[in-house]
């Protein structure tokens, strides 16, 4: 990995936290995600089930971990199965963990290779109640891909069915929605290495420049700072693309006068950052450009004071909606009439600002937690309000990371710029 080591007391607390969640005398199981093939004998680059890292820290493909609070033999409670380097893996991959990495990235003692694991699990499956077993129940997920997880469900529930089936991820979503001081400090670190790379592009953005070119230089800041590269695909989008959300050909050269959309983040130790901001592509905010901007830019302030604990998604999202409204009556694309008469279930500002204004963040950049739970303590959230005017050809959009906290509001990405005069004079200088 490319990330510095982490302290291994997150994941010893993380599992502490999650053993407290369960009956003693269940068991839980959760496994690597598959190493996905492209074509012929391809593949694409790894990436480690969010719940194994978030407990062990193991960011190694087909690393099994099993966690049985209340197994009478002590070492046989937090157990580990990893793939064993042989000799032909060491000359083409590298070498993999060995027992005594694994213990020092996870804390977990009891460490065996994966030709062990039948044997093993039947032994402790035996001695178990329930099993907890993972699956992917997040409410945007749409993959009709069969997992790893998935498989081995099939095989435990062949091969073992007396024993109940257990749901781990309403566990893991309550868990990983707060977020430690660890955690914390490694999603800083993806924002920081973020700010680096908006600062390398701004001075670059001129009538000409490939959107492409653009996403090149930030991979380029990225990786040099450790990052595995982006957190998501990013958008570079420039002119009539402004308003396109999910915008990722990034193939266009930027226009004279249009303005252009950037939604991008590092990903660091698996931990996501996600940013967006929207500057001008000649340097200098048109007074059209610079009013919408200025509109949203208050949207948005307004919009993080209410991110504090206690405050539930439903008021939230009303009361941003007020925000806009009010936005985009100064604008003119609204008339204060209408609004008045307007159906409450279907407000207008939905036709310029059709998307949420925030969604949790963390080791998924949609990561989970439920949009029915106040806010609490610990939880990150981003603040993206927008206006896309497609008649003009012109959307902006912007975006920090925010930290609740009982003291109010902390910006993740505070230092990062995001003032109409500060873009200018950085593209200027």
């Amino acid at each position: 990995m490319k990330y510095l080591p982490i302290d291994n007391q997150l994941f010893i607390k993380n599992r502490t936290l999650f053993k407290a969640k369960i009956s003693g005398n269940d068991i839980a199981i959760f496994n690597a995600n598959d190493v996905m093939p492209t074509n012929a004998d391809g593949t694409m680059p790894f990436r480690q089930n969010n719940d194994l890292f978030w407990l062990s820290g193991v960011d190694q493909e087909e690393s099994v971990l099993v966690i049985f609070p209340n197994h009478p033999d002590e070492n046989m409670r937090e157990v580990l199965f990893l793939k064993e380097t042989n000799e032909h893996i060491a000359i083409w991959e590298g070498a993999k963990l060995t027992k005594d990495d694994a213990f020092k990235t996870s804390g977990i003692k009891t460490v065996f290779w994966l030709d062990e694991l039948e044997t093993k699990l039947a032994e402790m499956i035996s001695k178990c109640n329930s099993i907890y077993l993972n699956k992917n129940i997040h409410s945007r997920s749409a993959s009709e891909v069969q997992t790893r997880d998935d498989r081995f469900r099939n095989m435990i529930t062949d091969k073992f069915s007396n024993k109940a089936i257990m749901e781990v991820a309403p566990i893991m979503h309550e868990l990983r929605a707060i977020k430690s001081d660890i955690e914390i400090a490694l999603m800083q670190n993806a924002c920081n290495i973020t700010e680096k790379g908006l600062r390398r592009i701004l001075p670059m953005i001129k009538a000409g420049v490939m959107e492409y070119e653009i996403e090149a230089e930030l991979m380029h800041e990225f990786l040099r700072n450790r990052s595995n590269g982006f957190a998501y695909q990013p958008i570079i989008g420039s002119g009539a693309d402004s308003c396109v959300l999910h915008y990722i050909d990034n193939n266009k050269a930027c226009e004279d006068g249009a303005i252009l959309l950037m939604d991008f983040g590092a990903e660091y130790a698996n931990y996501a950052s996600d940013l967006t901001r929207t500057v001008p592509v000649n340097g200098r905010f048109s007074e059209r450009q610079k009013a919408v901007y200025n509109s949203v830019l208050h949207v948005m302030k307004e919009a993080t004071k209410m991110l504090v604990p206690g405050t539930e998604f439903k008021n939230y999202n009303k009361e941003v909606g007020r925000t806009m409204e009010l936005e985009l009556i100064k604008l003119g694309l609204l008339d204060k009439h209408d609004v008045q008469k307007q159906d409450p279930k279907n407000p207008l500002f939905r036709k310029y600002f059709m998307h949420g204004t925030s969604h949790y963040l963390g080791l998924d950049v949609h990561d989970v937690g439920s949009m029915e739970w106040p806010m609490k303590d610990g939880m990150v959230f981003t603040c993206e309000p927008g206006i896309y005017i497609q008649q003009e050809g012109l959307g902006i959009r912007l975006e920090n990371d925010i930290l609740v906290t009982a003291n109010g509001p902390n910006d993740l990405m505070k230092n990062i710029p995001i003032e109409a005069d500060e873009i200018e004079d950085l593209m200027n200088a």
